[in-house]
């Protein structure tokens, strides 16, 4: 995906860290005062801070919670991914996917799943953690991954099936529009997918899966910087399984506009 994430963890704790003390303070003042004034006349000094505290504290502590463990929003900037997700696509990612996690520290707190061969998954980029990447999982730890110079991929010694299905209109490097062929994939264990390959020379190479790590591929293979160029992708830089791409808007230069019909599209 390639983009460095707006920090908003760190604002949401912190806004919830402030005025969580500002409606402790309150509170126990209000308990001291009691035994003296009525319950209206405190309500009458309430400063507009705690206002603002009760009515923030709660929005500020249901985002986190949603944002935190359950779904987050994410931008496809780049073609990685085509065609399976476009540029402008919108995404929600399912936090809740790999496992439970605090905010800011990243600690996982309870496992409520593993990743398996063929998710689409957004992570931390494994040279730059502040940079957050969308890839298809190929393989897991153990797994031997071999991608030829004929562009075929083959897993544990295994080749891969591919079956022609159609061609893809899609901007080449150089953003002139081109026509590709477009496969479908079918890897093992796992429901097919599409991808799509350019004509011309391709990395070439063999990797053994490491214990507690995984190895990405693009389904744009001839458009993406994944596994085969800067390595494997531990598992605590796993954040979610994408779900659905919910809205599409592309307002660069070249780019598509809204599209309502990718809204609702199941990433597969």
């Amino acid at each position: 995906m390639g983009r460095v994430k707006f920090n908003l963890e760190f604002i949401l704790v912190g806004g919830i860290f402030f005025f969580g003390l500002v409606l402790l303070y309150y509170f126990f003042t209000r308990e001291k005062k009691s035994k003296k004034e009525s319950s209206q006349e405190d309500h009458e000094l309430d400063p507009i801070l705690l206002d603002y505290a009760k009515s923030f504290f709660p929005i500020l502590l249901f985002i986190l919670v949603l944002r935190t463990f359950i779904a987050e929003p994410f931008r496809i900037p780049s073609g990685s991914m085509i065609p399976t997700l476009e540029v402008g696509d919108f995404i929600l990612v399912k936090k809740y996917s790999y496992g439970l996690h605090l905010p800011i520290l990243n600690k996982k707190i309870m496992n409520t799943g593993t990743p398996e061969r063929g998710d689409v998954v957004v992570f931390r980029y494994p040279l730059n953690p502040e940079v957050y990447y969308i890839k298809r999982l190929i393989g897991l730890p153990g797994d031997h991954i071999e991608w030829t110079k004929n562009k075929k991929l083959i897993i544990n010694g295994k080749a891969v099936s591919y079956t022609l299905n159609g061609t893809h209109r899609t901007k080449n490097s150089s953003g002139h529009m081109v026509v590709v062929d477009k496969l479908k994939e079918k890897l093992p264990q796992d429901d097919a997918h599409d991808l799509i390959l350019y004509k011309g020379t391709t990395v070439v190479g063999e990797w053994d899966v490491p214990e507690g790590h995984y190895f990405m591929m693009g389904d744009n293979r001839d458009g993406s910087r994944d596994s085969r160029s800067w390595g494997f992708v531990p598992e605590e830089n796993l954040v979610g399984q994408a779900s659905l791409v919910w809205m599409h808007w592309n307002w660069y230069k070249g780019g598509d506009g809204f599209q309502a019909s990718r809204i609702g599209t199941a990433v597969n």
